[in-house]
């Protein structure tokens, strides 16, 4: 008898279950009589009408809607689906379904309808949005340094890996296990090799060279040297690199909304030469009369592109410095360069340039212009320009806003342009990806998307120099940590 009246308890609470589910299941999928509205929902991030890799992980969301309940829908034109409740308005997208979806739509809509249930039941339906898929992949690895944004000092600092097919992201090095040494100026062979650099400043301070699986911990400056090498650019071939060397000056202001101000006092290029491990100057007619800074090598490494300023004498004032945009030819076999050439002349219109980057085609150079001086991540003004290389006609792209935009990097393939924007709050620099279109113009940006979309709302560090790569490389802490503690094999001065 008590095991009869045991299996009846058991089937009716089944039974009660699956009306429980089915009732529950009803109330938060849109039914009824639903009001249709043409304006679009508030979502954060905004993740509305943009581009997006066919490779990207899933774009959570929260909707900043008032509800009780909430459902999305997406839907291609095949008429393939999936949906979402949500009781709290965040939107996190299951990944099987949604890079199965990506795949299956490149060169095509995909379309996200918004469903909201108010305080009385009734449910709403907000205007569709529309996400373009685009048929080229975006580059699977993006390096980026964390810090926070004053960086007066450098208590917590790292360069990370993000696996951009998902959200696996991890630390490559943290000053932590470097005795708190400043790591910074991280470099790759434009995503096309496994030719990596980063520099690090302090006790363990050095070059860090890696290819093919190895690192070398490189002294680049040498006793004629007035300056260390800074700012590095892989020439194409990767058997050069070109830097910077400045005598650079930071300036604090406690009222400006500038709070930090970099200025050099002199600087000009240098080029190391990987395989012989030697560094000379790059002998340009007349230099010793401007500060030279900021390389960047053309795609098939024929020319060697620059920012240019006129040298500054012991009274100057740092707001009067203009940076403006040049190039010089390379041979390549002699190490030698030919006569420099304007390209843009920033200076003319009582601007500033920094950071040129071009596109892997060699058809655009995007730069960041700015009112003055040679550093321009605490310019609000600051913006993304591209210089189109045929006729040197420079526009400014449409993803900017209204706070400082900077720090800029291509993807290998040339469609994807990721950048450092404070447009969040005007001081924490967040990364941004935009889709460039053949002719040189930037589709509407969209935010690194992250596993739980209340994240940036929390995470109190600024993304640096954010670079794309095609690779990751492999090596642990405690091995970074080893060559760290070796002494650092200088380089021999070349004079040519």
């Amino acid at each position: 008898m008590g095991y009869a009246v045991k299996y009846i308890f058991f089937r009716n609470s089944i039974y009660l279950i699956i009306l429980l589910f089915l009732f529950s299941g009803c109330g938060n999928k849109p039914h009824g009589d639903i009001a249709f509205s043409e304006l679009a929902p508030k979502l954060e991030p905004d993740y509305s009408d943009i581009t997006i890799p066919p490779n990207i992980a899933p774009l959570n969301f929260i909707i900043k809607e008032k509800g009780n309940a909430y459902y999305v829908k997406y839907s291609d034109s095949d008429g393939t689906a999936f949906d979402i409740s949500s009781g709290n308005g965040k939107v996190q997208i299951p990944q099987k379904r949604w890079r199965k979806m990506l795949q299956n739509n490149k060169d095509k809509d995909i379309k996200i309808d918004i469903f909201l249930k108010d305080g009385a039941g009734k449910w709403s339906k907000f205007k569709t949005i529309s996400n373009r898929v685009a048929s080229e992949p975006i580059d699977p690895y993006l390096y980026y340094r964390l810090l926070y944004p004053g960086y007066e000092s450098w208590a917590e600092l790292s360069i990370n890996c993000r696996n951009l097919e998902s959200f696996k992201s991890e630390s490559f090095i943290e000053n932590s296990i470097v005795d708190q040494n400043c790591v910074n100026c991280h470099s790759f062979n434009n995503g096309k090799s496994d030719d990596f650099l980063f520099h690090m400043r302090g006790t363990m301070g050095g070059t860090y060279f890696y290819s093919e699986g190895k690192f070398r911990k490189i002294n680049l400056k040498t006793k004629e040297m007035k300056n260390g090498a800074v700012y590095p650019r892989w020439h194409p071939s990767g058997k050069f690199v070109a830097f910077s060397s400045n005598k650079i000056i930071q300036r604090f202001h406690a009222a400006d909304n500038k709070k930090v101000e970099v200025s050099d006092l002199e600087s000009s290029l240098v080029l190391y030469d990987v395989d012989k491990n030697e560094i000379m100057n790059i002998e340009l007619a007349g230099k010793d009369k401007f500060m030279d800074t900021y390389p960047e090598w053309s795609p098939d490494g024929k020319y060697l592109y620059f920012c240019r300023a006129p040298q500054i004498g012991e009274k100057y004032d740092f707001k009067d410095i203009k940076y403006s945009l040049y190039r010089v030819p390379f041979e390549i076999v002699k190490r030698t360069f030919g006569e420099v050439e304007m390209v843009f002349d920033a200076a003319h219109i009582n601007k500033s340039i920094a950071f040129p980057r071009i596109s892997p085609n060699g058809k655009f150079l995007v730069l960041t212009l700015f009112d003055y001086g040679c550093f321009p991540i605490w310019h609000k003004e600051a913006d993304l320009y591209s210089i189109n290389l045929e006729n040197f006609k420079a526009e400014r792209l449409d993803l900017n806003s209204d706070f400082s935009d900077s720090y800029h990097s291509w993807s290998s393939n040339g469609k994807w342009l990721i950048f450092s924007s404070k447009r969040g709050d005007g001081l924490t620099a967040r990364p941004y990806i935009s889709y460039i279109e053949d002719n040189g113009t930037s589709d509407k940006p969209f935010i690194l998307p992250q596993e739980d979309p209340e994240f940036y709302q929390g995470f109190l560090k600024s993304f640096n120099i954010p670079e794309f790569s095609t690779f990751k490389i492999k090596m642990d802490p405690g091995e970074i940590r080893r060559l760290a503690k070796t002494v650092a094999t200088p380089a021999k001065w070349s004079k040519n």
